[in-house]
C-alpha cells in the first residue's frame, strides 16, 4: 500500500445518494468526473476484473464467442431499425468532421446482427451465439445511485442467432441459467420477474432484479412466488356484473365538479343514492387525455402524434409509467392545452366517452374519431358516474357494455395492497429491485430489419431468429457493494473482492514488518491474492480504519503484542472469528478460513 495508487476519504462525497456510490468513493475504488461518469482505479478495476472473470467462466460454458464492437457507431443500421428515433433523448448523437451522423452505442443488437449477416449465410453455420463485454452510453436525464445509473457504463450483451424458435428457446434458456449460475456466484440477492422489452422489441422477457431498498423498480411478488416487473404486471379479468337491475344512465347537474373530491361531494349532496348509500369515488371513471408519440415509420418519418381518451377508476391514481408499457415502444404524455383545444368536443374537467371510442365513431359526421380505453379494472356491466362532455353534467348510472364501450383495455393505474396476483394465488406484495440482467426473445425484429437470412436445407432463404442476454456489469458491482457493506465500509464477497487477505504491519518495530512479509511471502506461494499495507510512520488505528473501509474478507496482523508472544492475529473483515495463531501456522490457517468461505 506504500505504493499503491490510492488514496481512502474519511468524509463522504457530498453528491453521493446512496452507500455503495459513499462507500466506492470513500474506499478508493472508483473517482467522479462528471454526473454518472467515474474513473476506475487500481482497486476498482481489480474487483471489475473479479466480476467480468466470473460472468465470463459462465458464459462460456454456453458455447457463446467473445467479440469486442466500437462504442462509436454509424446512424444507417439504428435508423433501419428505427431505433435511432425511439431511443428519443436517451441517445447520444453526435457528428463528424464531415457532418456524418453518429451514436454512442447504448446497446449492439444491429452490430451483432450485421456481422453474423457479413459471415453466416447457411443453416449449417447456426446455432451461434456471440457476446462482448464493452461501455456503454445513454443519456440519462438525472444520474443517480453512483454506478448504478450512469451515463457511461460497462454492460455484457450475448445474442443468439437460430434457424427456428425451438432454437431460440433452448439458446433462451441457456442463457438465463447461465444468469442464474453468475449472480449467486457473486453473492447477489436477487429475484427474476416477467418484464416488458421496451425498446428492444420482441416478446418473451425476463429481468433479474437485485432486491434492494435504494431500487428504482417495483417488483411485484405473488405468494406462488412468481414475480413481476411492475410495468409488466396484469390485472385478471374482473368477473362480468350483472346489470340487469341498474337504472337507466341519466344526466344530472353536476356545477364546479372538475374533479374527483368535489364530483363525490356535489353527487352526494344533490344527486344522493336511492339505496342510502353515499357516493365515492369508487363510483367514478374518470377520463385521462393522454398524447401518444409514435416513432417514425415508412409512413410517418418524422414519427406521429397521437390523442387518446383512457378511462379509469376514480380512486385509482394513474401510473404513467405501466400506461406507456402498453404503447411501447411509442412515449406518452398528458395531453396539451394546445392538444385539447384542437379538440374542443373534450370539456375539461367533464370529459365522458360520448365522442370518443366505438359510440362517437357511429357518428358519421365525426371526424378523427379519438381512441376511447379503459383500465383493466373496469368490468363489463359495471355502473360509473363519468363526464357528460359539457361544462357542468355528468352522466350516472352509466354502464359498461350497455352504455358505452371501448377500443381496448389498458393497464393504466398503480398496482396496490390488496390487488389480486395474475396467477389467482392471492394478494400481491411489492420489493423495490435494481435490474441487473436481461434476457429476451427478440424473435425475427433484426432479422427482419436488417434483412439476416440463411439458407435452409431446401435451399430457402428464411430470416434468423434471435435472443438477446444483457449484464449490467459495473451495476452489478455497485449492488455487491450495496448488499455487502457496514457502518464501517465495505465487506467484499470473496469472488470479488480485490484480495483476499489483507495483512497490516503496526506499530514500530521492525520485528513487526518482517513477520508480514513473511506471511505475505508464504500466502503469495500458495496462490492467494494479498494487500500488504507496509507503509511506514502510519498509526495503526488509521491502517485498521483503511482495512475495514477497503472491505476485504481477511484481515492478518503483525503488531508489538502479537510478536512479542510470536503470533498472527486473523479474523473477519467483520472482526469476526478473532484468533492470534502461530506465527508459522497463519498461512495455513488463513488458507482454510478462506476455503470455508467458497
Amino acid at each position: 500500500m506504500s505504493t499503491l495508487f490510492l488514496r481512502t476519504l474519511r468524509e463522504d462525497p457530498a453528491d453521493a445518494d446512496v452507500d455503495s456510490a459513499r462507500l466506492l468513493q470513500r474506499a478508493g475504488y472508483v473517482r467522479k468526473v462528471a454526473p454518472g461518469i467515474f474513473t476506475w482505479l487500481p482497486l476498482g478495476l481489480k474487483v471489475l476484473d473479479k466480476v467480468e472473470s466470473v460472468v465470463r467462466e459462465e458464459i462460456a460454458k454456453t458455447g457463446a464467442q467473445e467479440v469486442h464492437f466500437p462504442a462509436l457507431l454509424p446512424r444507417e443500421p439504428y435508423e433501419a431499425t428505427h431505433r435511432w428515433e425511439e431511443y428519443g433523448e436517451n441517445l447520444f448523437r453526435l457528428k463528424d468532421r464531415h457532418q456524418a451522423d453518429y451514436l454512442l452505442a447504448p446497446t449492439h443488437e444491429e452490430m451483432f446482427t450485421l456481422l453474423v449477416k457479413d459471415m453466416y449465410s447457411s443453416y449449417k453455420d447456426l446455432p451461434v451465439v456471440l457476446y462482448q463485454i464493452q461501455t456503454k452510453y445513454r443519456d440519462e436525464f438525472r444520474p443517480r445511485a453512483g454506478l448504478i445509473r450512469g451515463r457511461e457504463f460497462i454492460m455484457k450483451d450475448a445474442y443468439s442467432f437460430t434457424i427456428d424458435e425451438e432454437g431460440l428457446k433452448k439458446a433462451y434458456a441457456d442463457q438465463r441459467a447461465a444468469y442464474e449460475r453468475i449472480f449467486k456466484r457473486l453473492g447477489v440477492d436477487y429475484v427474476i420477474v416477467r418484464a416488458v422489452s421496451g425498446p428492444m422489441g420482441g416478446s418473451e422477457s425476463e429481468e433479474f432484479q437485485a432486491v434492494l431498498p435504494i431500487g428504482e423498480d417495483t417488483v411485484v411478488v405473488a405468494p406462488s412466488g412468481k414475480a413481476w416487473n411492475i410495468e409488466a404486471l396484469t390485472t385478471p379479468e374482473p368477473a362480468e356484473v350483472d346489470c340487469s337491475a341498474t337504472p337507466a344512465m341519466e344526466e344530472v347537474e353536476t356545477p364546479e365538479a372538475k374533479t374527483i373530491e368535489s364530483l363525490v361531494s356535489r353527487m352526494n349532496e344533490l344527486h344522493p343514492r336511492q339505496d342510502g348509500r353515499l357516493w365515492t369515488a369508487a363510483d367514478t371513471l374518470k377520463n385521462l387525455v393522454i398524447a401518444v408519440k409514435h416513432p417514425a415509420d415508412d409512413e410517418h418519418p418524422q414519427g406521429s402524434r397521437e390523442i387518446v381518451v383512457i378511462g379509469l377508476p376514480g380512486d385509482r391514481q394513474v401510473d404513467m409509467k405501466r400506461l406507456e408499457a402498453n404503447f411501447s415502444p411509442a412515449e406518452i404524455e398528458e395531453a396539451t392545452a394546445e392538444d385539447l383545444a384542437a379538440h374542443p368536443e373534450l370539456v375539461k374537467g367533464y370529459i365522458g366517452f360520448g365522442h370518443v371510442g366505438p359510440q362517437a365513431a357511429e357518428d358519421d359526421e365525426k371526424a378523427q374519431t379519438l381512441r376511447y380505453l379503459v383500465d383493466a379494472h373496469v368490468a363489463r356491466g359495471s355502473e360509473w358516474v363519468t363526464g357528460g362532455d359539457r361544462e357542468g353534467v355528468h352522466v350516472c348510472h352509466a354502464v359498461y357494455g350497455r352504455d358505452f364501450e371501448a377500443d381496448g383495455v389498458v393497464e393504466a393505474t398503480e398496482v396496490r395492497d390488496g390487488d389480486m396476483s395474475p396467477d389467482g394465488s392471492g394478494p400481491l406484495s411489492f420489493q423495490r429491485g435494481v435490474e441487473i440482467g436481461q434476457v429476451f426473445q427478440l424473435g425475427l425484429k433484426y432479422s427482419n430489419a436488417l434483412d439476416l437470412k440463411v439458407l435452409d436445407q431446401n435451399g430457402k432463404a428464411i430470416p434468423v431468429w434471435m435472443g438477446c442476454y444483457g449484464i449490467g456489469i459495473s451495476r452489478v458491482l455497485a449492488c455487491i457493494a450495496e448488499m455487502h457493506h457496514d457502518e464501517k465500509g465495505l465487506a467484499w464477497p470473496k469472488a470479488v473482492a480485490p484480495a483476499q487477505v489483507h495483512v497490516l504491519a503496526t506499530g514500530k518495530k521492525e520485528e513487526a514488518f518482517e513477520a508480514a512479509e513473511r506471511l505475505v511471502a508464504q500466502l503469495e506461494e500458495k496462490g492467494i491474492e494479498v494487500l500488504y499495507d507496509d507503509r511506514p510512520k502510519v498509526s495503526p488505528g488509521v491502517k485498521f480504519k483503511d482495512a475495514e473501509l477497503i472491505g476485504v474478507p481477511l484481515v492478518a496482523i503483525a503488531g508489538r503484542d502479537t510478536i512479542a508472544n510470536g503470533t498472527i492475529e486473523v479474523r473477519g473483515r467483520d472482526g469476526s472469528g478473532t484468533q492470534a495463531v502461530p506465527a508459522g501456522e497463519a498461512a495455513q490457517v488463513i488458507a482454510g478460513r478462506l476455503a470455508a468461505l467458497d
